[in-house]
């Protein structure tokens, strides 16, 4: 039972103290991510039946836009009573600006310092201290598909490898098909780290961001040169929306492929009631088999919570067993606690949850999410990019991102 106290353990506080409400600030608004959130608040209010709960979700794939939002508010000393954010350096960013208190103590309370995998912990610890409750893990390297799409083209399986995805986009061209729907900025950096992951792999790809593999080398750039080339057999110039958008291509048959994490899976099964295999499929994208690119999301407890008693409540209802089955069955997630009831994930969650659980898979982090650079170094990855897709040469991204890692 998750119960809301009047007073708190733990430093800190708001102006206001009162447990009779708690805004929560996500940018889960849309089709294939609301559906599992409302689960998650759903529950949240059944147990805390006294606390109002306001919803300021901020639309936009990937936090693009509730970022900037809430970086405003967070400048203006305006904090909502919890916000989310990305496990890995996207959090330790707001933990060196001092934004968020440590939440070791509500780890000990409620006996979680075991219900979640070590490496999970770790992305969400900096300096020996816990800053945030993982509510879920996504997976980001994978390349969804319309069966019938493939079929009518005359593809028997879908690519392997970044090569042989070329070569099905020269048999999809000639069907007046386009190989690959695309959506905004933080879409194309999605495609930039599974194109590179695949063409580098794991151990290279990974060094890309700890300084070990260096972006001026020849397998490196080669790898971006992969990219380009995928990307202009995309939709770019016809591009609009935002990730479900590119995904509305795929079910309409007019585009083959898109990579995509697995909320996809949410948005394909949820909201447009299509049936796993049948009407869509997935795999993992080309050059990824046996590797995880893994993803995080987590809720703080932002310095200067007004309703702080209220928000250790919703953190409690996160860090659940109850609460992660409930957001992640919908959301199509993983619980991020190691005790999840596996009863209650089919279909698509059946292979990721078997795949995130094999000693034998190889786990790397997410740039697009936040994992693997902080919120400086992506922002401006963001331009570099932007500069490329929009007709730079490799050579100049390369040396631009470069100087950001080395």
């Amino acid at each position: 039972m998750v119960a809301v106290s009047a007073c708190s353990s733990g430093t800190g506080g708001g102006e206001s103290d009162q447990p009779d409400k708690v805004e929560v600030f996500s940018w889960w608004d849309g089709p294939g991510e609301s559906e599992g959130y409302s689960a998650l608040i759903a529950y949240f209010k059944q147990q805390n039946a006294n606390v109002q709960f306001i919803n300021a979700s901020v639309a936009g794939g990937a936090g693009t836009n509730a970022r900037a939002v809430l970086a405003s508010r967070l400048d203006a000393n305006d904090p909502p009573d919890s916000y989310q954010i990305h496990a890995g350096l996207e959090l330790a960013s707001d933990v060196r600006a001092g934004k968020v208190e440590d939440l070791a103590y509500l780890y000990e309370r409620n006996g979680w310092l075991d219900k979640f995998p070590r490496a999970l912990l770790d992305a969400v610890t900096v300096d020996g201290k816990i800053y945030a409750v993982p509510v879920a893990i996504h997976r980001s390297n994978l390349l969804w598909y319309n069966p019938a799409t493939l079929r009518a083209a005359g593809i028997a399986r879908p690519p392997g490898t970044w090569a042989e995805f070329l070569a099905d986009a020269t048999t999809l061209k000639a069907k007046n098909l386009t190989a690959l729907s695309i959506g905004p900025g933080w879409t194309q950096k999605h495609l930039l780290e599974n194109v590179l992951l695949g063409e580098l792999g794991a151990e290279r790809y990974t060094g890309l961001w700890n300084g070990r593999t260096t972006w001026r080398s020849a397998e490196v750039t080669a790898a971006v040169e992969t990219f380009r080339r995928v990307m202009d057999v995309s939709d770019l110039e016809t591009y609009g929306g935002d990730w479900q958008s590119a995904l509305d291509k795929v079910v309409a048959g007019t585009a083959a492929y898109t990579v995509m994490g697995d909320w996809a899976d949410a948005y394909f099964g949820r909201a447009k009631g299509l049936r796993f295999t049948a009407d869509y499929d997935v795999v993992v994208s080309p050059g990824t088999a046996g590797v995880f690119n893994f993803l995080s999301d987590t809720f703080t407890l932002p310095k200067g919570a007004p309703h702080r008693a209220a928000a250790e409540s919703w953190l409690t209802a996160c860090g659940s067993p109850e609460g992660q089955d409930a957001f992640s069955v919908q959301k199509r997630a993983i619980a991020a606690r190691v005790d999840a009831d596996k009863s209650k994930y089919n279909d698509y969650l059946t292979t990721a949850m078997a795949a995130w659980q094999d000693p034998a898979t190889v786990v790397v982090g997410s740039l697009t999410h936040g994992v693997v650079a902080d919120t400086e170094r992506n922002s401006q990855l963001d331009t570099a990019l932007a500069a490329l897709v929009g007709g730079g040469d490799v050579a100049a991204f390369v040396a631009s991102v470069a100087a950001m890692f080395g």
